[in-house]
């Protein structure tokens, strides 16, 4: 490299750039890593929710009774297919306590169906925790860094004016922190959408296993109140 030209680098071009363009880098980078924080979290949290859907399914084809069940689960089960069973197990405990009420199998049955639903529907809720924040990023994250590249290259051009000049010295420097600005844009955005769909894949299967286990659980207490009747 020629002596007195000042080598470009990542830190360098943070260092020279202009206070809006430096306030975007930093937002870009901090949305990376919120990223990243965000996807081992879901990637732990659903490998939790496969491992304990697994094991609570297999208990509930072991033969243990609806009552053993619950039982094992406590007064607040902490795995998400356990919570949706106990729903449905409580349900139908008190309609055994006061004797199966005269309205009928068939409601019962439907009380426990929208019991489990409205359960499925706050698993749903938590396990799509943060999926906002991977949204966010991956859309937003490639304006912002576009933002950071056209005040860049507005600085680039009114730097050419100041000097009076059109070589490239001039006007590299600006030119390369406006399309880094565009990189960390894009360095946030990637993993986010692709991290997005993942997940939102995993959420869809885990929503599919609750209801299927949902009409498992209603088929079984069905036939418990058949071979009562």
């Amino acid at each position: 490299m020629p002596e007195g030209v000042e080598q470009i680098t990542i830190w360098n071009l943070f260092l020279q750039a202009d206070l809006v363009v430096k306030a975007v880098m930093v937002m870009l980078a901090a949305a990376s890593v919120w990223t990243w924080a965000v996807a081992v979290d879901k990637w732990m949290q659903f490998a939790d929710l496969e491992q304990q859907a697994r094991k609570f399914e297999r208990d509930f084809w072991s033969g243990r009774s609806i009552e053993e069940l619950d039982d094992r689960g406590g007064e607040r089960p902490r795995e998400a297919m356990a919570r949706v069973f106990s729903v449905a197990a409580r349900e139908y405990r008190e309609a055994r306590r006061m004797g199966f009420p005269a309205d009928g199998a068939q409601q019962m049955l439907d009380r426990v169906d929208r019991l489990m639903q409205a359960q499925i529907a706050r698993e749903m809720g938590r396990a799509s925790r943060n999926m906002g924040v991977l949204a966010s990023v991956g859309s937003a994250s490639p304006f912002i860094g576009l933002f950071g590249t056209v005040w860049g290259i507005m600085n680039a051009f009114t730097s050419i004016a100041v000097q009076q000049q059109t070589n490239l010295a001039v006007v590299a420097p600006g030119i390369a922190e406006a399309l880094f600005a565009t990189a960390l844009g894009l360095i946030a955005a990637i993993p986010a959408v692709i991290f997005y769909n993942k997940f939102t894949g995993d959420l869809d299967r885990f929503g599919d296993r609750l209801d299927t286990f949902s009409d498992e659980v209603a088929a079984r207490i069905s036939r418990l109140l058949s071979e009562r009747a």
